[in-house]
């Protein structure tokens, strides 16, 4: 018998008492009542036992997801600082990355106008040197020429006509 019951016994037999009139009393059994007191009495340390171990049991449960809620929040703020920490690296990283292209932009532009005047000056010394060559050249066939138109010079381009 569970202790609801027990109350449940008690107040039938209320109920089923004797009225007395003109007053709110009840007779009732008293042996019977007093078993039933009795038999409560026994049962309340079983169920207020069951009830503490029930209590207990929920207090340990509550404790233990308490434990795995701090541990799994502690977990998260790791891994939340590990993934700031990664950021930040990534982010130095590519301003890393910036500087360095920016730096090797400025450096290959500098190589190349290095390298256009370089090619500037070694054509402009070719082309005074082709100039050189180029009067030099002139100046022979304007002596040559100049050779030929002389008196003797008519005679030098028969001669030169007739050795062909």
């Amino acid at each position: 018998m569970d202790i609801l019951y027990l109350i449940d016994e008690l107040e039938s037999r209320l109920t089923e008492g004797w009225r007395i009139p003109l007053t709110s009393n009840v007779v009732v059994g008293e042996e019977e009542f007093f078993d039933i007191i009795n038999e409560m009495r026994e049962r309340i340390p079983e169920e207020v036992r069951q009830a503490k171990k029930t209590e207990r049991e929920r207090e340990r449960i509550i404790a233990q997801a308490h434990e795995e809620a701090e541990r799994i929040v502690a977990l998260a703020r790791e891994q939340a600082k590990e993934v700031l920490a990664e950021i930040e690296i990534v982010k130095v990283a590519e301003v890393r990355a910036e500087t360095i292209i920016e730096r090797a932009q400025h450096e290959t532009d500098r190589i190349k106008t290095d390298a256009d005047d370089y090619v500037i000056a070694v054509l402009s010394d070719l082309e005074a040197h082709l100039d050189s060559l180029l009067t030099r050249a002139r100046n022979g066939i304007r002596f040559v020429q100049e050779g030929k138109v002389s008196p003797e010079g008519e005679q030098a381009g028969e001669e030169a006509e007739e050795s062909d």
